[in-house]
């Protein structure tokens, strides 16, 4: 990655979900140091801190998706912590037969927004509450806070995105609902503070990435349809 890109990842404008956050952390920051006692002083500096945390934490940089109606894109930035067959989520209908999956992990330094894999419509969105284990466990997909996506492709076949809350996040954000019309590359959630994302690939599509492989949401290419 060039120097530039790196600046502009890094400065890139943050999701509107920073908004509480960033009014708490400035809040805090100017009345800490407008005072002259030291705790509240120091309570300043963190009130300061606490907001360029989220400045970054929270960052939506500019994304360029690959033309292509038979790709399959990553759903997050992060490095993939597991490729396996498994029989998609059972709340979403897809059925038993096991099928390709490919588990993202983002970590805290990570850009957090979500995006679509594939154009096509929402056809299904089920919540579940659950346990905050570090999501880079496998048995994270099944016993963490997680919200699962099935989207219906143009051709008809189904393809799943599932956000899962992890050791620090507590908090999913999904933006869009049953019935809704989406994009390859276009945002649709956010998870905080560190978190994975789960993409299950129709039957018969095999993944093109390998386990370890760094991803950049909404541009890397998870597979071929």
């Amino acid at each position: 990655m060039s120097l530039i890109k790196s600046f502009q990842l890094v400065l890139a404008p943050p999701h509107r979900a920073a908004k509480p956050f960033l009014g708490i952390g400035l809040l805090a920051g100017f009345l800490g140091r407008a005072t002259p006692w030291r705790l509240t002083r120091f309570i300043g500096n963190v009130g300061f801190a606490f907001t360029g945390f989220c400045l970054y934490f929270f960052r939506n940089p500019e994304r360029f998706s690959p033309q292509g109606e038979d790709l399959v894109l990553a759903s997050a930035d992060g490095r993939i912590t597991g490729i396996s067959m498994v029989a998609p989520p059972p709340a979403l209908g897809m059925g038993s037969e096991p099928v390709w999956r490919v588990s993202t992990f983002l970590s805290v330094l990570d850009v957090h927004v979500n995006r679509m894999p594939v154009s096509g419509t929402v056809e299904k969105i089920a919540y579940h509450p659950g346990r905050f284990l570090n999501a880079s466990l496998d048995k994270a997909s099944e016993h963490n806070e997680r919200n699962e996506l099935r989207i219906r492709m143009k051709d008809g076949r189904h393809i799943a995105v599932v956000q899962i809350a992890g050791l620090v996040a507590r908090r999913i954000l999904c933006e869009v609902k049953e019935g809704d019309s989406v994009q390859a590359g276009e945002l649709f959630g956010l998870i905080r503070f560190g978190s994975r994302t789960d993409v299950y690939l129709p039957p018969g599509v095999t993944p093109t990435v390998t386990k370890g492989q760094t991803m950049v949401g909404g541009e890397t290419v998870l597979a071929k349809l």
